[in-house]
């Protein structure tokens, strides 16, 4: 069966046995170089195989290589951005820092400029009901604190002692609505009373429609209601209305900026009022 298979297929006999014979001259035939031709044929394959495999050796090496590159970049860029963020931490420390020294410097210079006795106290917490704007200092009777006591700030008026307690004590604010403070027109000595309106703002009661009163002129204590020393800025003029032709309607924007207060000197012993001014 298989000598009637080979006898059907005289073509594919023919192709082998041409094959065979070029193998067979390729072996005995040289070239230029000394080689056979055969030997040089299968060279030049082998190679050509041999730079194919090279090739997709070193493409899968670079694959591997840009991988662990990768990993390693993106590795990199963790601890960067890590870095980054500990850094940006400790900058937002380090202005806290500068901020807190630079108010404490403040606070000294103010400290020393005042003519009467004052003791410093550090702000530890804060009213959060609208109605009652107060603060809590940490400074209380074992300080030599008492109620009706001054507190004042670099910028001004901050309020007044209303609950002292051994370690610490309740400062109600001057813009507290219960809140209220002799107070006079810096520019042209107009006097009146300034009370809270529980909303950050002041109004300046009492003050004469004939007052010389116009907008940004400053307003200072008087010292005529036994509290707060005279002429500590409590704010500025921010609006001027006709009232009720009696008596302006002028309302104050404080000098202290309430939100952020942390430092303050509560006033100890303030000296006594000149004669001059001692109320009648």
């Amino acid at each position: 069966m298989a000598l009637a298979d080979i006898r059907q297929r005289p073509g594919l006999i023919l192709a082998g046995a041409v094959a065979l014979n070029v193998v067979l001259i390729s072996v005995q035939v040289t070239t230029g170089s000394g080689s056979t031709v055969f030997h040089a044929v299968t060279f030049g394959s082998f190679a050509e195989v041999q730079r194919a495999a090279t090739g997709v050796v070193g493409s899968v090496r670079d694959t591997w290589q840009g991988y662990f590159a990768l990993r390693r970049v993106r590795t990199d860029n963790d601890a960067l951005r890590t870095q980054l963020g500990a850094l940006q931490v400790e900058l937002q420390l380090e202005r806290a820092r500068a901020e807190r020294a630079d108010a404490y410097r403040d606070l000294l210079q103010f400290r020393a400029r005042v003519p009467f006795a004052t003791t410093g106290a550090e702000v530890i917490g804060a009213s959060a009901s609208p109605e009652f704007r107060t603060v809590t200092i940490d400074k209380g009777t074992s300080d030599g604190l008492a109620s009706d006591m001054a507190v004042v700030a670099p910028a001004g008026v901050v309020g007044r002692i209303t609950r002292p307690g051994g370690r610490a004590a309740l400062v109600q604010l001057i813009i507290d609505r219960n809140a209220a403070a002799g107070a006079i027109i810096e520019r042209t000595r107009v006097q009146g009373i300034v009370v809270g309106l529980g909303n950050g703002a002041l109004r300046m009661d009492f003050v004469v429609a004939t007052g010389d009163v116009v907008v940004g002129d400053t307003v200072v204590t008087s010292g005529i209601d036994g509290l707060y020393p005279r002429g500590f800025a409590i704010g500025t003029v921010a609006v001027v209305g006709r009232g009720d032709g009696v008596y302006h309607e002028i309302t104050v924007r404080p000098s202290v900026d309430f939100f952020r207060l942390e430092d303050v000197l509560v006033v100890v012993a303030p000296p006594s009022l000149p004669a001059e001014d001692q109320p009648r």
